[in-house]
Formats: structure tokens, C-alpha cells, sequence
């Protein structure tokens, strides 16, 4: 862990975009990089979050130490928005990339993808409509080296403000790490759903729990 030095939290600027995909990419898989499973940078990139720095940037946050960012929050006030808008517009492209770039072709990405299929016919992302007074939605990812020096929580006090004023109701997440979801109950939110994900089995021999949780505003 790094030496807390002085801790700032402020809205999302274009120039953090670069920044902020970086880290996704860098601790996307329980504070792993996504390199680990894919080979394609950009591709993940985008797919974590394209939406959110392109189409809604008003709702994303960055954590800076000594003027550098080391973590964010990537936001939106409506996540049936954000379904919409990736399905209707960022997913076509990147699929195209994939075929262009011949990310389809690696073993290493054919094997992630699989799986995904192998879940999704499982059932493994089927939910209840459990989530319809809680139409806002959160990522939030942190440098490793950064963790438990209350980024987190200054993170999603701001987060949560600009909820308020948005006249937003309530805010959903899920997380498969057990040290976040530790973290979110701290947070004050509540776990609505506890269920299992089996598409990275084949790379750390063991099904993750996902945990859904919300918080009323």
C-alpha cells in the first residue's frame, strides 16, 4: 500500500479518459488485469467503459493522490440506458473491431468467450426485476497500491451527492469480489441477490460469487 498522500475527488475531465480505461483494464478481475483472460486492449476497454466516459461523463468521478489519478468511479443515472446504448451502439463496433483485428482468432480470447456463452446459457445472468427502484449504477476500481486509504469511500460519498441532486431514488452494483462487497455494506448499501459466475472457472479453477447490491437515496 502506498503512503496516503493528499486525497482529492472530483468530477471526470476528458483528459482522464485515458486514465481511467487504464486502470479498468488494470484491475478488472478482482484487482487483476484483464490481460489475464483477453488479448486486446482497446476491445476490453471500450466494453468496460466506453458508455460511460463517452455518453455520460457527467456521472463518472476520479480520485487523484498527489494530483494523480489512482482510482474512479464510472456512473450512470439509468442503467436500462446503458443496456440500450451498448447493445444499439458500442457492441456492434466492438464486435466489428474483434473481426477486423482478429482478436477472434487468439486462444486465449475464444476460451473467455466460450465461457461467457456456456454461462449465459446456464442461466447465470438472469435476474429477477429486482432493480427497478434502484435505476442508477456504479463501477468503481481503485490502482492497486491505492485500496484502504478511504479513495473508495470518497469515491461514492461524491457519487452518491450527485445522485441526490439529481433527484435520483436509488443506486445498484454488482461486484464479485468479497472484499468490495465487505466494503459496499460498510457503504450503507444492501445485498438484494447472491449468485454465481463460472466463466472465469477455466482460468482460476474456482466459480466467483456475484453479489448485487443497492442503496436507496
Amino acid at each position: 500500500m502506498q503512503n496516503a498522500g493528499i486525497m482529492n475527488v472530483r468530477k471526470f475531465e476528458f483528459k482522464d479518459r485515458e486514465r481511467v480505461r487504464e486502470i479498468f483494464f488494470n484491475t478488472v478481475l478482482l484487482g487483476e488485469p484483464a490481460s489475464l483472460f483477453f488479448e486486446g486492449k482497446d476491445i476490453i476497454s471500450d466494453a468496460l467503459t466506453l458508455y460511460f466516459t463517452d455518453y455520460e461523463p457527467q456521472s463518472c468521478f476520479v480520485a487523484e493522490v498527489d494530483s494523480r489519478v489512482v482510482g474512479c468511479l464510472i456512473g450512470a443515472k439509468d442503467r436500462v440506458l446503458v443496456e440500450k446504448t451498448s447493445f444499439d451502439k458500442i457492441y456492434p463496433r466492438l464486435i466489428w473491431k474483434a473481426i477486423t483485428s482478429g482478436a477472434f482468432l487468439k486462444i486465449k480470447n475464444l476460451r473467455f468467450i466460450c465461457a461467457i456463452l456456456v454461462s449465459a446459457v446456464k442461466g447465470e445472468f438472469r435476474l429477477a426485476d429486482i432493480l427497478k427502484d434502484y435505476p442508477a449504477t456504479l463501477h468503481i476500481n481503485i490502482d492497486k497500491g491505492f485500496r484502504a486509504l478511504d479513495i473508495g469511500t470518497g469515491l461514492i460519498n461524491a457519487y452518491l451527492n450527485y445522485l441526490k441532486s439529481e433527484g435520483i431514488r436509488g443506486v445498484s452494483l454488482a461486484t464479485m469480489s468479497e472484499g468490495a462487497a465487505k466494503f459496499f455494506e460498510k457503504q450503507g448499501f444492501k445485498l438484494l441477490y447472491k449468485g454465481k459466475r463460472s466463466y472465469f472457472k477455466f482460468l482460476l479453477r474456482k466459480v466467483l460469487p456475484i453479489y448485487i447490491y443497492a442503496k436507496s437515496i
